[in-house]
């Protein structure tokens, strides 16, 4: 009996891609926090993160540069790079489960390019308001793009009465282009510096945001995660059909509802703090699935966790592959994400001709 469970075990393919996954996820923010300008041993980065998080060091006489170099710039840089890329992973599965389309995702339905007017106006305009204090970014920027999800279904339901998937990614596109031209034109009203701040913001990056950053997004991130795990047995229901689902007894209102609000609190603290970053939310998931299958008890974890560590690697090489010069993070994203988005379609379509 003993050894059926324990053959089960190593024959359950879950497993080993949960194993995988948290190994991967461990590798990259290793290799984020080794591979630098100024390399710092690995048994002194450990020392480092164990002393300050537990109280326990096993070496002596750690030079005050590396302790600083770790704890102040290159581990906030690894957990706030896994942080943003979780939460757009996570949040497009959701979208991609709830729409029942691999193209849906925070940018291609406007809940992105919503939450970048947010914060660029709350950038532009200096705003702070009275209780949020340095939360003020992170829930403009949520609540516009909450409010652009709205707009892209009103527009839907306008046009059609009926919420077609290829209507809504369509509506999503027109917003978001609409959006763009009025993000361009804060930044044309602005003086240099604030353009400055506005265009490299824009660009997407994780670099010199420091632990202040990281807690603003971690709150949003959990409870944003917590709704959409709750929820899994709704977009699995959902993936059949929003009348079947409520033939089998969910209540597809509110299911919609729960998890449109989990997905753009993902999206919203996550470009708040990092600015747009693209194609974590629609490859990354997209990836999972066709590993793991449609079950969404294993798609929205496994989805957080590799989206975490995708963006983890899509910041080591901007940061490094033409060192000293950074490329913004939201071109090395794209320039991985897009060929192998297009090569996963490609195989798709085949596989279903075939």
């Amino acid at each position: 009996m003993q050894n059926l469970s324990i053959r089960k075990f190593l024959n359950n393919k879950t497993i080993w891609l949960y194993i995988f996954s948290g190994g991967l996820l461990l590798c990259t923010g290793l290799l984020g926090l080794f591979l630098s300008s100024v390399t710092v041993p690995i048994a002194t980065i450990l020392h480092i993160i164990s002393e300050k998080t537990l109280g326990m060091g096993w070496l002596q006489d750690i030079p005050k540069n590396e302790e600083m170099i770790i704890w102040n710039i290159r581990l906030p840089r690894v957990v706030l790079a896994f942080c943003v890329g979780a939460s757009l992973a996570l949040a497009g599965a959701a979208f991609q489960g709830l729409l029942r389309n691999p193209l849906a995702d925070p940018y291609t339905i406007g809940v992105s390019s919503g939450s970048s007017l947010g914060a660029v106006l709350v950038l532009f305009f200096q705003v702070s308001i009275i209780g949020l204090g340095s939360f003020t970014l992170p829930v403009v920027a949520i609540v516009s793009g909450l409010t652009t999800l709205l707009v892209v279904f009103g527009l839907v339901q306008l046009s059609s009465r009926s919420l077609a998937i290829e209507t809504i990614i369509l509506a999503g596109i027109i917003v978001s282009s609409f959006i763009g031209a009025l993000v361009s034109l804060i930044i044309s009203l602005g003086d240099r510096d604030v353009m400055t701040q506005i265009i490299y913001w824009l660009y997407g990056s994780v670099g010199m945001r420091g632990w202040e950053y990281v807690q603003l997004i971690i709150p949003f991130m959990i409870i944003g995660s917590i709704i959409l795990f709750y929820h899994y047995r709704e977009l699995n229901a959902l993936a059949l059909g929003e009348e079947t689902a409520d033939h089998i007894g969910v209540n597809v209102k509110r299911g919609k509802a729960f998890i449109l609000v989990g997905a753009s609190l993902l999206t919203g603290s996550a470009v708040a703090v990092s600015g747009s970053i693209g194609f974590v939310g629609l490859v990354v998931p997209h990836l999972v699935r066709l590993i793991i299958g449609p079950n969404h008890r294993h798609v929205l974890p496994l989805s957080l966790i590799t989206g975490g560590s995708f963006l983890i690697l899509a910041d080591l090489l901007s940061r490094t592959i033409i060192a000293p010069t950074e490329l913004p993070i939201g071109v090395v994203t794209a320039l991985i994400g897009a060929p192998v988005f297009a090569f996963l379609l490609i195989r798709e379509k085949r596989g279903r001709r075939g």
